[in-house]
């Protein structure tokens, strides 16, 4: 099943079942974080099926398909660690640590955009880039998870581009923190949800899910890659995220960013030829095999509100 929120200017946010070119809605105040936190995802598609409550989708605006309580982002794909290091960093291998344990950072969730939101240039920003990841959403409360307990607890999937803005990135990342206003600003999250059990038949047979990826700027491709290239399947991850704490229904995981030209940073790590940030009126579309297409436009963003430098203080004591 393949659930979505949607703004009608009839109705007003709405969530609902998505088949082919028809939204059939549920009931007015149901969101599907509610029905994550009741596990009753599956048996709302099947009402919403029968009670025949059906609009065209074209035409509706795709809101990001919950408003997710948090968001972790992972980085399980080597070959854009290889190439991200080069480009933020200056180095020149994967760091071993990676290969240890998967490794996340905590962004925004009141950042996130749907389908086809427009995407500001974040103050300050001059080289604004996409990442293309899917992310994992999470159905139901789980602690100290094993990976194969893990898989129980996974709701459904959506894709998720994770926008950055690399030189901001690079300078808060010097400090040994963050980032943090490089991540901050947007992350999309679409077209819809799709239910676990939908995506079952791309598991391969060591537990991975070998869906397709690709990126396009302006119609034209610049990355392509397959789930299945992550180091780490989504139930370990999960796992690894339940380690001495919570998961919680509506959690969302993401895969970090594929190999291949899944962001432009790995291309200027690599030294491609005439690559450059985005800029306003550039369009972003992102394609996941089983689970659909979103499209951002770039737009101009505000300027920084201007704040000093720190202060060296006498560090007195009392």
């Amino acid at each position: 099943m393949k659930f979505a929120t949607v703004w009608d200017e009839d109705a007003g946010t709405r969530c609902g079942l998505v088949t082919d070119d028809l939204f059939h809605r549920l009931p007015a105040g149901i969101t599907v974080l509610d029905l994550l936190h009741t596990e009753q995802l599956h048996s709302a598609g099947d009402t919403a099926l029968r009670q025949g409550d059906t609009v065209p989708l074209a035409g509706l605006r795709l809101l990001t398909p919950l408003e997710p309580p948090t968001v972790r982002d992972f980085v399980a794909f080597e070959e854009h660690v290889e190439g991200v290091v080069r480009s933020v960093s200056g180095g020149a291998a994967v760091p071993p640590e990676w290969f240890e344990a998967p490794t996340f950072y905590f962004t925004n969730p009141y950042a996130v955009i749907g389908a086809h939101d427009d995407v500001a240039v974040p103050p300050g920003c001059t080289a604004l880039d996409f990442e293309l990841e899917v992310a994992a959403i999470i159905g139901r409360v789980g602690r100290d998870l094993s990976p194969e307990a893990a898989r129980e607890h996974i709701a459904g999937y959506t894709i998720l581009n994770d926008w950055s803005a690399r030189d901001l990135q690079r300078r808060e990342m010097k400090v040994g923190l963050g980032p943090c206003k490089g991540k901050d600003f947007a992350t999309t999250l679409g077209p819809v949800l799709v239910t676990a059990d939908e995506l079952e038949p791309w598991r391969d047979a060591d537990g991975f899910l070998t869906l397709g990826m690709t990126v396009e700027v302006n119609g034209i491709e610049v990355g392509r890659d397959l789930l299945s290239n992550m180091g780490w399947p989504f139930e370990e991850l999960v796992a690894y995220a339940s380690r001495g704490t919570e998961v919680r229904p509506g959690d969302v995981l993401g895969s970090g960013t594929c190999g291949n030209g899944g962001c432009l940073a790995e291309k200027w790590g690599r030294h491609a030829a005439g690559v450059t940030g985005l800029r306003r009126g550039d369009v972003v579309t992102m394609t996941v095999e089983g689970i659909g297409t979103i499209a951002n436009t770039v737009v101009a963003g505000g300027d920084p509100v201007k704040i000093p430098a720190a202060r060296q203080r006498p560090r007195t004591r009392p």
